[in-house]
């Protein structure tokens, strides 16, 4: 449950690695947004769809340091993000300065960040919103955990989308740490009950998301799995444009949230990604868990930890995206 806050001015900062933590934001910004001043941070990344799902609220933006982190088409995610360790410490110490400069010049009573590590401050309440507090990253995930732990210290609370027993995320929202801990449930920016729904116009939804390259490289086997398919439905997640056919495949670049959760309302099988949002979504519409057929991203660590969890937990499917021709 997400905790009361009124009359207070807000500042809800998420991370711009995909779309993902902008996504789950959403529910707390318009939550927020009742009865208090929200001021809500950005980047190029993530402006254009948070201007499109917080349309016609009435709260104040800032423009925050973006990360602009690189991916392999080769190299494991986890090995990438490693190599990258050393800016990504100098975007934290930018993120903590911005905020220093901001508050000498702005007044408000409380930041919420969504993992971006240097959102903290010793001169007000500052949260930070996560589901991981532990960390799968091979044989890096003792180290990784403490290094994360290591920054959480810095924060007033340690707010985590998940529930305390039932856990979706399984062990990455275990404690295990000397920190002060609130679950808030899963978040979602979709309303529904797909089981209130009879009627399932699409055979198979397909959701594309996440980091490049490997967006395009799910697609484009995607696309060859399934062209000749009959009430096959992609939505992209990007408006990149590509060079082959969809053949029968129905396509949409971006779905906004209305459209999103009719999709999936009305689907009886849904592939996506293993990422924890996405997850959360399909959660919040009751989607029968043992109809998804999970692809993380291959050594995206995080993402084949919870496929794994889904399959033995929930009873949902994981498939390799090297293996997209066993999917029938």
């Amino acid at each position: 449950m997400i905790p009361e806050i009124k009359n207070k001015t807000i500042l809800i900062a998420p991370l711009d690695w995909g779309l993902g933590h902008a996504a789950r934001c959403v529910p707390l910004i318009k939550y927020y947004a009742q009865n208090n001043t929200v001021i809500v941070g950005f980047t190029t990344l993530t402006k254009s769809f948070l201007e499109t799902e917080l349309k016609g609220l009435s709260l104040k933006w800032v423009e925050l340091p973006s990360y602009n982190i690189t991916y392999s088409k080769f190299m494991p995610v986890w090995l990438k993000i490693l190599m990258q360790y050393f800016k990504i410490k100098k975007i934290i110490k930018r993120e903590h300065v911005f905020l220093k400069k901001y508050l000498s010049k702005s007044e408000f009573d409380l930041v919420i960040s969504d993992s971006r590590f240097g959102f903290y401050s010793t001169i007000i309440e500052c949260v930070f919103l996560t589901h991981q507090l532990q960390i799968k990253a091979g044989v890096f995930s003792s180290l990784a955990t403490k290094i994360n732990s290591r920054y959480l210290k810095n924060f007033s609370n340690v707010w985590i989308m998940d529930n305390e027993k039932s856990k979706f995320a399984g062990d990455l929202s275990k404690v295990s740490l000397d920190l002060k801990i609130r679950y808030i449930g899963p978040q979602s920016r979709l309303v529904g009950d797909c089981s209130q729904f009879s009627e399932k116009r699409i055979e198979t939804l397909i959701l594309l998301s996440g980091i490049e390259p490997q967006r395009t490289i799910l697609e484009e086997k995607l696309v060859k799995q399934f062209s000749g398919d009959k009430n096959v439905f992609i939505v992209r997640g990007t408006r990149k444009k590509v060079n082959f056919d969809f053949g029968n495949i129905s396509v949409t670049d971006i779905a906004s949230a209305n459209e999103l959760q009719d999709l999936i309302l009305h689907s009886n099988k849904v592939i996506c990604r293993s990422g924890y949002s996405t997850l959360m979504d399909l959660n919040a519409l009751n989607f029968e868990k043992s109809n998804l057929i999970l692809i993380p991203t291959p050594g995206q660590t995080e993402q084949e930890y919870l496929a794994k969890w889904w399959k033995a937990n929930f009873n949902s499917k994981t498939v390799l995206q090297s293996n997209i021709n066993t999917i029938n």
